[in-house]
């Protein structure tokens, strides 16, 4: 299989600067125009027959900027692929958290941390999103676009390039496509990325 795997386009968190965990903000107006103009950009090179997302509302609409670009690309929600929960972080803005109390800044070191507040670590996280994998093995298409977010991009990644407990440090930009050929869980696949529109600045997760 072909995977793709996309962030959402800019949200109004993203925009202003918030840690949107589980909050449902839409995207932005830049980022309703970014996720067209990506999706156009994308679906002139490749062909997914099915667009998968998030249940949150950025996601959502992102996903449904690509269908729409695929002439109407059939489309599922998974829970799996949502975005961490922060707890009692969750939609605080960037200058709040740094002094915050007990956040951890060290993106390195969130293996075990979970947020105040019914938070969730990234070893949840880890966890969570082995049931979408085993849903994706069952799968018949050849191409596949998956629709997610920063955090959760990470242990996804993590996975696919067989590194648990470790995981990528960097921040996906919005809108930022990841494609691979996909083999299944357990094995290390070589992951690649492409960004296709740089008219939105680069935001913080």
């Amino acid at each position: 299989m072909r995977l793709f795997i996309v962030r959402h386009a800019e949200s109004e968190a993203n925009e202003r600067d918030i840690l949107a965990s589980r909050i449902d903000y839409p995207l932005s107006n830049a980022g309703r125009a970014q996720a067209e103009a990506v999706a156009r950009a994308f679906i002139a090179e490749n062909r997914p027959e099915l667009v998968v997302c998030s249940p949150l509302k950025r996601a959502r609409q992102t996903a449904e900027a690509f269908a729409r670009a695929g002439g109407g690309i059939p489309t599922v929600v998974r829970e799996e692929i949502t975005e961490v929960h922060l707890g009692r972080y969750s939609g605080l803005t960037y200058a709040e958290i740094e002094t915050a109390d007990g956040y951890v800044h060290e993106r390195s070191a969130r293996w075990d941390w979970v947020p105040d507040g019914g938070g969730e670590s990234y070893a949840m996280i880890a966890e969570r999103v082995e049931p979408f994998f085993v849903w994706l093995d069952g799968r018949p298409e050849n191409a596949v676009l998956v629709v997610s977010h920063a955090v959760t991009m990470r242990l996804l990644r993590a996975h696919l390039e067989a590194t648990l407990p470790e995981y990528p440090l960097p921040i996906s930009r919005n809108g930022e496509v990841w494609s691979l050929d996909y083999r299944g869980l357990g094995r290390a696949h070589e992951i690649s990325s492409r960004v296709y529109d740089d008219a939105v600045p680069h935001r913080r997760a």
